[in-house]
């Protein structure tokens, strides 16, 4: 831990908005943690005590990505921050070596209170919710909320931008077919468009497609997040 005992923390998703949005709802507790640095598609170059593996956009946990950063030596605890609570999921993370697996549904006073657990060695694990439903949201941010996207609406739409299939979008986030083609059909009406290439072009100019950058030593100003050290954005 730092000097002064907060947990320093990184957070790390593909998409800088995300990142940005869960380091401004920590933000408030700053006595308590330390966020040393936020990485979109970069690997964690600071050492940390727990590292929020956000799963927006990405692959769930029984594919490799999440090796990666569990094969990192300074990476601390892992926590996975996601929307799907599969009993399966759950299992393969903790089986992987993640001490958390957290609900991002989770009010922002308990999310701090979790990453202080899993920095004193415990292993937490949300209570676990209807698999597939539309999440809460406590906080954070997302590409499209401003347009009125959900997140799943917005997941779903993100996927669509990068080229994925409808099959595809399932099996990555544990959706049905049906589930997925409900999500594009009210995602389609807020955005105004009817085709998937429409549905492309929008996503291209609206933040859809995933980011490459380090931001070190992050300060929220202003109702957003700046950097106040070195913002990288390729390796």
């Amino acid at each position: 831990m730092a000097a002064s005992g907060r947990v320093r923390v990184a957070l790390v998703n593909d998409y800088e908005v995300v990142v940005r949005g869960l380091h401004a709802m920590l933000q408030p507790f700053h006595g308590r943690i330390e966020v040393v640095e936020l990485d979109a598609s970069l690997p964690v170059n600071a050492s940390v005590d727990v590292t929020l593996y956000d799963t927006f956009s990405e692959t769930q946990v029984d594919s490799a990505e999440i090796d990666v950063v569990l094969d990192q030596s300074n990476t601390g605890a892992i926590a996975v921050y996601t929307w799907n609570m599969h009993p399966q999921l759950v299992e393969v993370a903790l089986a992987k070596g993640c001490r958390g697996y957290l609900d991002k549904s989770l009010p922002a006073e308990e999310l701090v209170a979790a990453i202080e657990r899993m920095a004193r060695g415990d292993v937490v694990v949300s209570t676990q919710h209807e698999v597939g439903a539309e999440p809460e949201v406590s906080g954070g941010d997302w590409p499209g909320r401003g347009e009125g996207l959900s997140p799943r609406e917005s997941e779903v739409i993100a996927l669509i931008t990068q080229g994925l299939t409808n099959a595809d979008i399932a099996a990555r986030s544990y959706l049905s077919i049906n589930s997925v083609k409900t999500y594009i059909r009210t995602a389609y009406r807020k955005m105004g468009v009817s085709r998937r290439s429409q549905a492309v072009l929008w996503g291209l100019d609206h933040g859809m497609l995933p980011d490459r950058v380090r931001v070190t030593n992050p300060v929220p100003q202003g109702g957003r997040t700046v950097q106040a050290g070195t913002k990288t954005t390729a390796e």
